[in-house]
């Protein structure tokens, strides 16, 4: 019986094992990473992406007349590690409070060269650090040049780390602002900007319009209920506009001067609240891609205002995913299940 050994992991898996490692919510938890190791992770499926070695389709929705729950379908492959993967998501109470709603996300991973499962995980932080990691290299590839100033709208999953990994791409950032509406949301803010930036600290607004005004990045992570709904005049010229949930307004999409998208299909399916009155979009000037292979500018000068549509690509779960399988086969974490015998 031959065995392989997955790329970066010290555990062999005899050739002939169609067991599944699954890895739960508390597996992936302990697993130590740093924010530098998620966006090297994450801009290198990107610039595989660019290179035409992955491929990224469309992802499939389903969704009710009444709109009580949305879900997802990705299927996607990275070229660069020889990996095949599906991720599902699936949402449900949209039409109730976020503490009523529940969320639940997997990946499943395949060897597409010895053909073997590789693992099935909770995606949730996968998730959770994949989308602040493509915000902060929009950050880093768009924002005005001497960019000192982040305004954060949203103190859930994706506005926790937000500033962290802002702060990971663009170190000369000296404000930091976040803007929410929970108490709890704002302090868990501050507690990981000083967990991963002890020196640093996050001012706290409450005038949105006058923060906006003082922002050369924002970025809007809030949920669907929140009040926030930032407008295209109240941005200085230079402002980039990163969305990734809510808190913009439409206008700052469609009175931008230059507009990217990760994936400009995806912002046509999921973005569709940032649609004119007649469900239009204006063109997409570059998808995310090429600007990180530099094949495209990110800006074009310093006083332009960029719009940057943050979707999430398959292929940066697939790599992330991968890397957190790697270091979990290296700690023995997980369960097989023998779900093919």
């Amino acid at each position: 019986m031959t065995e392989t050994t997955v790329a970066g992991s010290t555990e062999s898996i005899p050739a002939d094992d169609t067991t599944l490692r699954v890895l739960s919510t508390s597996d992936l938890a302990g697993i130590d990473i740093t924010l530098t190791d998620v966006v090297t992770t994450v801009e290198g499926a990107y610039r595989t992406l660019a290179a035409g070695q992955s491929d990224n389709p469309r992802k499939l929705t389903v969704k009710p007349g009444d709109g009580h729950s949305v879900s997802y379908a990705m299927l996607g492959r990275d070229g660069s590690r020889d990996v095949v993967a599906i991720k599902t998501s699936y949402k449900h109470g949209l039409d109730k409070a976020r503490d009523e709603q529940h969320y639940y996300t997997a990946l499943t991973l395949y060897d597409d060269v010895t053909g073997l499962p590789v693992a099935m995980m909770d995606c949730g932080r996968i998730g959770s650090l994949r989308t602040p990691a493509v915000s902060a290299l929009l950050a880093r590839e768009c924002a005005r040049p001497g960019a000192r100033s982040a305004l954060v709208i949203g103190t859930g999953t994706q506005g926790r780390l937000a500033l962290p990994f802002l702060l990971t791409t663009l170190p000369d950032l000296d404000r930091l602002m976040v803007f929410g509406t929970h108490s709890d949301g704002i302090a868990a803010v501050r507690e990981q900007v000083r967990a991963h930036f002890p020196d640093r600290d996050v001012e706290i607004v409450t005038d949105l319009r006058a923060a906006a005004a003082e922002s050369d990045v924002l970025v809007a992570t809030a949920g669907g209920h929140t009040p926030a709904a930032v407008e295209a005049d109240w941005l200085r010229p230079g402002a980039l506009s990163i969305l990734v949930g809510h808190g913009l307004a439409p206008s700052t999409l469609h009175r931008a001067d230059r507009v990217l998208a990760t994936s400009e299909a995806q912002m046509k399916v999921t973005g569709t609240d940032m649609a004119d009155a007649n469900g239009d979009f204006p063109a997409v000037d570059t998808e995310f891609p090429p600007v990180l292979a530099g094949t495209a500018p990110g800006r074009r000068s310093a006083r332009e205002r960029v719009f940057a549509y943050n979707s999430g690509l398959v292929v940066t779960d697939i790599a992330l995913g991968h890397r957190f399988a790697q270091l979990a086969l290296d700690q023995g974490l997980g369960v097989r299940v023998p779900l093919w015998q």
